[in-house]
């Protein structure tokens, strides 16, 4: 957690109400930081439903096996998450440190272990010491309070530089419900599937199928359309719990995710999952530019996204943008490299809508100066139009600048 927040860190942050049948807790565990929380305890009602989605690495954490495997049940009681060690790439030791912690949790809350889930983030191959959190999980099971999601984003934080959180209210049927939403995550970026870390809470009565169908496909468009570095991490998890408790205040019961009247809930859900997938791009470690590729002209959305991301994705082209300089011969390269079609003689370009490159050569009005001084902004558009299709598709990154390396040069230090 860096002592120097980002300048692109929102100028805002929300007021996060309270949501009916999830009480939030936060401790010092000592896992690797110290004078600092790191424990998160968060406690549902019985009933609340759970999805989640996971990375798609081949190396997963012990955490991320646990979730998988206990999704099946649909039913969540509390959340643990700890900040520090990612409890991955540790074996027999990591699987017994996620069994003993879930042991805890549940004597702690009073539920099955089957409705603990488990999130870790941080070092990778350090064996993680579950025996800290005996006691302390029962503490915050009594003092955990329906309140301060500020608090419990600070305690997941590793090198992030800004507490990530997302709220959204909305009409379902004749009640108001809400959605919250909390984020970690600086490097170590390219989800596969979700995030680095999430969880959204609801107080909407929807069943766990339901918000799985939700949950997987508003994941496309916001936390898989956002790359720092291009590094899956071993760790990402997503989690979404609906109390139900809204139901008690007219909101109906929604068991398919295709039910109209859940219209303006996926809108809002979205734009929670939208909100923070750009703050994670935001607090890229070291940015200092926020960047959006957008890609049209393609043969499909799917095509798009594989040119944008090899855009975003590229040291070339993100340490251009971090020195300033409108290079579109980077971003040429990274378009050719891609394995799409792409026809070099079609293909223009523009940075922070000034065209630099069209029908493959420099645009005729292009202006150094004027690019250049477009270029000292702190947010940065780059558009492609190959003239191929109708295909089109946007994602986010940051530059990468030489605190990046700084950062992670000294991570385990």
């Amino acid at each position: 957690m860096s002592s120097t927040v980002s300048p692109l860190a929102p100028k805002n942050v929300p007021n996060m109400p309270t949501i009916a049948g999830v009480r939030l807790a936060t401790a010092e565990a000592g896992i690797r930081y110290k004078n600092r929380t790191d424990v998160l305890l968060a406690v549902m009602d019985k009933g609340t439903a759970v999805a989640g989605v996971f990375t798609k690495s081949k190396c997963p954490s012990a955490p991320v096996e646990w979730c998988r495997a206990k999704l099946k049940g649909g039913k969540a009681r509390a959340l643990v998450v700890n900040s520090g060690n990612a409890n991955a790439f540790t074996g027999k030791t990591g699987r017994s440190s996620t069994a003993l912690t879930a042991k805890i949790a549940a004597k702690a809350v009073g539920c099955t272990e089957g409705e603990i889930f488990l999130a870790s983030t941080g070092v990778i191959g350090e064996p993680l010491d579950a025996t800290k959190f005996d006691g302390v999980l029962g503490r915050l099971a009594q003092t955990a309070e329906a309140g301060d999601y500020l608090a419990a984003a600070k305690a997941i934080m590793t090198t992030d530089t800004f507490p990530k959180v997302a709220t959204a209210t909305v009409k379902l049927g004749k009640a108001k419900v809400t959605i919250n939403g909390m984020a970690k995550g600086a490097g170590m970026i390219a989800p596969d599937m979700a995030t680095m870390l999430s969880f959204i809470f609801t107080d909407a009565p929807i069943a766990p199928a339901a918000l799985q169908a939700l949950l997987k496909s508003g994941v496309e468009d916001t936390f898989n359309a956002v790359t720092i570095d291009g590094d899956t991490s071993t760790s990402d998890t997503l989690l979404a719990f609906a109390t139900g408790a809204a139901a008690e205040h007219g909101a109906p019961r929604i068991s398919r995710a295709s039910d109209p009247r859940l219209k303006a809930f996926v809108k809002a859900f979205n734009q929670v999952l939208a909100n923070l997938s750009e703050q994670v791009a935001r607090d890229g470690e070291g940015a200092r530019k926020l960047v959006e590729i957008t890609v049209e002209g393609a043969k499909t959305k799917a095509s798009a996204r594989k040119i944008a991301m090899s855009i975003a994705n590229s040291p070339l082209v993100k340490t251009a943008i971090a020195g300033e300089d409108a290079n579109w011969g980077r971003v040429v390269m990274a378009v050719g490299k891609a394995g799409e079609p792409a026809d070099r003689d079609k293909l223009s370009i523009s940075f922070n809508g000034i065209r630099v490159a069209k029908s493959g050569a420099r645009d005729p009005s292009y202006d150094e100066a004027q690019v250049s001084e477009a270029m000292k902004a702190s947010e940065i558009a780059i558009k492609v139009s190959l003239g191929l299709g109708k295909g089109r598709d946007r994602v986010l990154t940051c530059d990468l600048t030489k605190e990046y390396v700084a950062i992670n040069g000294d991570y385990r230090s």
